[in-house]
Order: structure tokens, then C-alpha cells, then sequence
């Protein structure tokens, strides 16, 4: 008799668990990044912070609507080239997952969030600075940072009022972010007086650049603006020393402000030169960073470069607007998203009606030794 019972007890617990176990919620969250090609450094340090979030948000324990959730990322690839960022974003519709933390660049972004809004899932974006990015009027597209409407006059504004310099010529990689970037700093530095000596164009696949150096050289500026990544800067930077322009101011965004320019430049003397721009606090000044920084890098040595902690953040910020909707289904979620108020690593995060982060930081950075050293 008692074995019967027993039979039964544990027959009984077996349903129990198998009705607990049918009740838990997967949840998928997208990640999409260039973990491929010349910015694949970007990218992956952009994914390891999602990761990062995932495993401390299931390590926590996740309950939505009274349901115990598994989060799962699923990353994507988009190698910084706007086709693939948007076949990438497709690929998380199709998913189904619930929202995306990315893009990177503003060129795979900007068309990747039309795709989003197709589909109807929220994405926010952790890098991606171009102001056009929030002017498509988007319900679904989120910013986790100033944009280059900040970081772009920033610059301008040390540049002149700081550094009081009087002439400057600009290059941009003709990407949407090294446009955009360029044309704020432009704008700003015309009307702060600074004269524009010279003009000129590259891409984001280039590694050669003194032809336009040595056109610049020639016009005898103060300064050189770039906008774009740290791919094509580093170089810049060793063919400015080869050209005796080692001496020049060199300014640029949150795309060269990375630990890796110093290695990309190769010891160049006009690393000392560099003035750059990120949205957001220095870690230092991050509410989390410190703390955050070091898990990181006891999880992902030597990876950290610029924004896996506003990745981080983006996928904390997702998960708690489905925690306060009670619900992981976007079209419930998203009015909680637009509604957020919480408290990241990176800063006190709450959106504008456009999806712009409400009072964004900027920071500048200069290189002493070849170690990024914030300036304010």
C-alpha cells in the first residue's frame, strides 16, 4: 500500500513539475552588431554586453505577467553594411523576438528601424548617433545617448572657446554618421568664427590618405575634423606624422574615440593631438560604470571599447518595460517602454516623445600615453 502511494506521489509531482515547467516563457531578445570586417571590435564588445545582460537578468530571475521567463539572445551580424543590417533586421522579425538592442552605425540603423517599424518591435539603439535616426517618427526606435547634434557642437565649441583656434579642415567616410558628425561640427565652427580651409571625402573601406592629407597640408589648418570610425583614423593619424602634421589638433566623434585607436595609430606621434566626443558619462562618472567595468573585463579581457554598457542598459530598459506591462508582446509593452524611468550603469534613462534619451552627457576625451583620458 504504501508503495502505491508513493507511486502516486511521485507521479503527481512528475505533472506538477511538467505544468510548472510548460508554464515558463521563452523570450528572445535581438542583438545586431558588426561582428565582422574592420569594426568587428565594435561589434563584438556591443554583443558581449547583451550577453552580459541576459545571463544577470536569468541569473535574477525574470517573471512577466506571472510567468517565470528564459531570456535567450540571438545575435546578428550585420558586418556595418546597411543591406545586411537590414536583411539582419528582418531575420528578428521573422524571430519573433520580442525587441533589439542595436544597431551600431547610424547607416545600418537608420534603414534597419524602418524594418522594425514594419514589424512592430522596439529597438534601441546604443551607438547610433545621427539625429535622422528619431526624425522618421518611429513608435518602435529608442536612443541610449546623446546624438551627433551634441556630440558634433561639442567639439566646435572646445575648438574654439578652449583651444581658440582659427582654422580647420574636415573629412568625413560619406556614411550617414561621418556626414552627420561632420556637418554639425562644420556648422558649429562656422558660426563660432572658425574658418573651413578644406573639404574631403573618403569611405569607410579606405586605408590610404595622403592624397587628401597632403591637399589638406596645403591649406594650412589648425585642425582636421573627421567623421568616421577608428579603422580609417588610425591610419590618418600615421600618414598625418609621415606628412610633419603631427603638431595639428585632430578631432572626431564617438566612432574614433575607442582604447583601440591607440594600438590602429601605431604609436603615432598625432595621437597626443586627438580631441574626441562620446554621448554619455566617462566611466568613472557612469552611476554603475566602475562595478560594471570591472565584471566586464573579468568576463571579456581586454574586449571593452566603447558602448557595451549603453547595450547592457538597452536590454535591462527592454526587459523592464515587458516586467511593469506584464506582458513581452510588444504592441502591450512598447507605451511602458516610451514610458521609461530607470535607473541603467550608464545614467537615469527616460525617453523623449521622439525616443531621444531625456538629458544626455557628453563627454570629451583626449589620449595621454596612449590611454583615453576623459576631459570633463
Amino acid at each position: 500500500m504504501q508503495v502505491k502511494l508513493n507511486v502516486i506521489v511521485a507521479a503527481a509531482a512528475s505533472v506538477l513539475t511538467g505544468t510548472v515547467m510548460a508554464q515558463d516563457m521563452v523570450v528572445k531578445i535581438g542583438h545586431v552588431g558588426p561582428v565582422s570586417g574592420a569594426q568587428a571590435h565594435y561589434g563584438k564588445d556591443n554583443e558581449n554586453g547583451a550577453r552580459m545582460a541576459i545571463e544577470d537578468l536569468n541569473a535574477k530571475g525574470v517573471t512577466i505577467g506571472g510567468r517565470k521567463v528564459k531570456l535567450e539572445l540571438v545575435a546578428e551580424d550585420d558586418a556595418a553594411d546597411p543591406k545586411q543590417g537590414t536583411a539582419a533586421a528582418q531575420k528578428l522579425c521573422d524571430a519573433k523576438v520580442a525587441g533589439v538592442a542595436g544597431h551600431l552605425n547610424s547607416g545600418t540603423t537608420i534603414p534597419a528601424s524602418s524594418v522594425y517599424n514594419q514589424c512592430g518591435i522596439p529597438h534601441i539603439t546604443p551607438s547610433a548617433t545621427n539625429p535622422k535616426l528619431t526624425q522618421q517618427g518611429f513608435k518602435t526606435t529608442f536612443r541610449l545617448l546623446a546624438n551627433d547634434n551634441a556630440l558634433g557642437a561639442g567639439l566646435a565649441l572646445h575648438a574654439a572657446n578652449n583651444l581658440k583656434l582659427k582654422r580647420v579642415a574636415i573629412i568625413d567616410d560619406r556614411t550617414a554618421y561621418g556626414q552627420g558628425v561632420a556637418e554639425v561640427f562644420k556648422k558649429t565652427a562656422l558660426a563660432q568664427g572658425i574658418q573651413v580651409v578644406d573639404e574631403q571625402y573618403t569611405n569607410d573601406k579606405a586605408t590610404d590618405f595622403m592624397a587628401i592629407l597632403t591637399a589638406i597640408k596645403s591649406k594650412n589648418p589648425d585642425a582636421v575634423f573627421y567623421g568616421g570610425m577608428d579603422p580609417q583614423a588610425g591610419p590618418m593619424l600615421r600618414q598625418m606624422d609621415q606628412l610633419g602634421l603631427s603638431n595639428l589638433k585632430f578631432f572626431g566623434g564617438d566612432g574614433i574615440c575607442t582604447a583601440k585607436l591607440a594600438e590602429l595609430s601605431g604609436g603615432a606621434k598625432s595621437l597626443g593631438g586627438v580631441v574626441c566626443a562620446e554621448g554619455g558619462s566617462s566611466l568613472e562618472k557612469m552611476p554603475g560604470g566602475k562595478a560594471w567595468k570591472a565584471r566586464y573585463d573579468a568576463k571579456y579581457p581586454n574586449q571593452f571599447q566603447v558602448y557595451s554598457p549603453y547595450v547592457y542598459d538597452a536590454v535591462h530598459v527592454l526587459v523592464d518595460a515587458m516586467v511593469k506591462a506584464g506582458s513581452a508582446d510588444p504592441k502591450v509593452y512598447l507605451p511602458r517602454l516610451a514610458a521609461t524611468d530607470y535607473q541603467g550603469v550608464t545614467t537615469k534613462v527616460a525617453f523623449e516623445a521622439d525616443g531621444e534619451l531625456k538629458n544626455p552627457a557628453m563627454t570629451l576625451y583626449i589620449y595621454k600615453d596612449g590611454k583615453k583620458v576623459a576631459l570633463n
